[in-house]
């Protein structure tokens, strides 16, 4: 039998897990190849040669000689190859990008910096309750986007609730409250009870919070 083609570096933390979900959700068959941040191993040249910003997740894919990091464009990727998680609708899949960068760029980087001053430097200076303020309205455009949409590109499930699931389960893995936010909380509750998703959050270990 043949080796997977595919090769994920990653480790348990919300970019990884969007990888290790969409894999798991395409039944692509891959290599799973642990890297153990909390030892420095992202850090090594090796793995560096694949991302020289030192971050995780990176895919290899030997059929193709593409290596790629960044969880947005590997998300992409993964939904050109297979043809599948991205809507085929011309408006349903622009939505889907635009969740999708919204994301990337509006949303998980100010969680990063949530998960930062209220876990590991709980403070409570003018920087922190900004990135909490604005994580607060990041939650409520999602959650107004929801009220009128089962997924966030709307009927179809796609790259983009995978993309927006991954902060959102660290999100209440380390008890940020977003129960007054109805339709983004039952949204995370439907995303969360797809078999390829409790998959995809358990790989490489289940992220256990602080």
């Amino acid at each position: 039998m043949n080796s997977p083609q595919l090769e994920l570096y990653t480790d348990s933390s919300p970019n990884g897990f969007k990888i290790t979900i969409a894999l798991e959700e395409l039944g692509l068959p891959y290599t799973l190849r642990h890297v153990r941040i909390d030892q420095g191993e992202h850090r090594r040249g090796e793995f560096l040669t694949l991302n020289p910003h030192g971050r995780i997740p990176v895919l290899v894919d030997a059929e193709t000689g593409v290596t790629l990091f960044e969880s947005a464009a590997i998300l992409m990727y993964l939904a050109e190859k297979t043809g599948r998680l991205l809507p085929g609708d011309r408006v349903m899949r622009w939505s889907a990008i635009i969740w999708l960068v919204f994301h990337a760029s509006s949303m998980a980087p100010l969680l990063g910096q949530r998960v930062h001053y209220d876990i590991f430097d709980p403070c409570h200076n003018d920087v922190a309750e900004r990135f909490r303020r604005l994580t607060e309205e990041a939650f409520t455009t999602l959650d107004n986007h929801l009220k009128d949409n089962f997924w966030l590109a709307g009927p179809e499930y796609s790259i983009a609730d995978i993309a927006t699931f991954g902060w959102m389960h660290i999100a209440r893995i380390v008890d940020f409250d977003f129960s007054r936010f109805s339709h983004l909380s039952t949204w995370y509750e439907r995303v969360s009870q797809r078999p390829a998703v409790q998959r995809g959050i358990s790989l490489p270990h289940p992220a256990t919070g602080p």
